[in-house]
């Protein structure tokens, strides 16, 4: 009886990634902002890809034919009104509901025939996150021809691999897919094009299975522009991570804040402990004054960071029950 029961729970889990990889269940999502060019030909592409999949396009007040024309190739179509990438992303984890979302920028670099390779670790339970690797098989490197673009990803990936352990292939895709759960306990704070950063870090943070998924990537066809700003995106993307640093592991970032100040209490009092045991004077008051200011500044961010970790441990906490209560819905 145990073999037939598994033999008949194998043969139910197959049926249910064949149908997941065929895009029954699935939400493909679209942020979308000026990109006539390409949007059609992305909803077409998602939709041989994924014949079962509902595709939607949020279109983010963009000032040619984006919503019209993808509209016209048989996606949802919905406009939000806030500018900005995660404002979208947040409105979209919102309003739609299915089992699993793969998310894609609406300007064609990324090939629609990935997204069931996307889909599959989340239909077998063995991921709640995918992340679209340009990197490894070197297709983004050979298209991609802005070289601050792959400096800033390795930046980022370096940076979260210090903070919190987890080395990404590629943490600045923007090609991913998630399960129910995964969107549903995400808070979405970002505005802009942090979004790809916040999600990583918040998978990571909390513990979710992750699986990178190599794919190919092409550059934009002709006449279709990036709305990425390198440095001044890549500005927002380097506050976020330390904003996010802060949040999830407060005790880390107010202690190494501490641990500065003491430094600098101990480079500006030194000379003066030096003095006094020689002489039995302080002639550098000012010095004196300014080492017992810093290490004092030091106590109080270590002391901030013990609270503050106090209520991101309970957050935590809540934060799981949240969880429980999503994959019971």
């Amino acid at each position: 009886m145990r073999y037939a029961a598994n033999k008949f729970d194998m043969s139910a889990e197959q049926a249910h990634v064949a149908e997941a990889v065929r895009g029954k269940g699935v939400a493909v999502l679209i942020p979308c902002y000026n990109e006539a060019i390409t949007i059609g030909k992305v909803v077409d592409d998602f939709r041989a890809a994924l014949p079962e999949a509902q595709i939607w396009v949020y279109d983010n007040n963009s000032t040619d034919d984006t919503a019209r024309i993808a509209f016209e190739h048989g996606a949802f179509v919905r406009t939000e009104p806030r500018q900005g990438k995660g404002f979208v992303v947040r409105q979209m984890f919102r309003d739609i509901d299915a089992e699993y979302y793969v998310m894609v920028d609406g300007d064609d670099t990324y090939p629609a025939e990935f997204a069931p390779a996307l889909i599959k670790p989340l239909a077998l339970n063995e991921a709640d996150m995918t992340v679209g690797d340009r990197l490894s098989n070197g297709t983004y490197g050979e298209e991609n021809d802005r070289a601050f673009h792959g400096f800033g990803n390795n930046l980022v990936r370096w940076l979260i691999k210090a903070i919190y352990g987890y080395a990404f292939e590629d943490v600045m895709t923007g090609y991913r897919a998630f399960n129910r759960e995964f969107v549903k306990t995400t808070p979405v704070l970002s505005a802009g094009f942090q979004i790809e950063t916040e999600l990583s870090i918040h998978a990571v943070d909390k513990h979710w299975r992750i699986a990178d998924v190599p794919i190919n990537y092409r550059d934009r066809p002709e006449g279709s522009e990036s709305k990425l700003s390198t440095f001044g995106d890549g500005a927002k993307v380097l506050m976020a991570i330390a904003s996010l640093f802060k949040d999830y592991k407060p005790m880390a970032f107010f202690g190494w804040i501490a641990l500065l100040f003491v430094i600098l209490g101990l480079i500006a009092g030194i000379p003066v402990i030096i003095d006094f045991a020689a002489t039995g004077l302080v002639p550098r008051m000012p010095s004196a004054l300014l080492a017992v200011a810093l290490v004092l500044c030091g106590a109080l961010s270590l002391t901030v960071g013990l609270i503050l970790d106090t209520v991101a441990k309970n957050n935590r906490k809540q934060w799981e029950i949240d969880v429980y209560e999503a994959y019971d819905a």
